[in-house]
């Protein structure tokens, strides 16, 4: 019981990582442009991170790279 209170929460807030990034986005507009290579590596290090975090069955890594990588993610998407 415990561990699926865990993932649930880790889930809720992985979902959070949506509106974070896209709040990020619209008050960092200028650094994107010039750093989208850099937010591209970003993105591909967490999400061979949460892979390998998932191998090693790691909760807590895998999260928060998969986190890392959608605040990224969503930045870089601004329209």
């Amino acid at each position: 019981m415990q561990e699926i209170i865990r993932l649930l929460i880790g889930i809720f807030v992985l979902i959070l990582g949506f509106p974070i990034g896209r709040y990020l986005s619209k008050i960092t507009s200028e650094e994107l442009k010039s750093g989208q290579k850099w937010f591209k590596i970003i993105i591909l290090i967490s999400l061979v991170s949460s892979i390998i975090s998932l191998i090693l069955r790691n909760d807590l890594l895998l999260f928060s790279f998969l986190f890392i990588a959608i605040v990224t993610s969503m930045s870089l998407n601004k329209k």
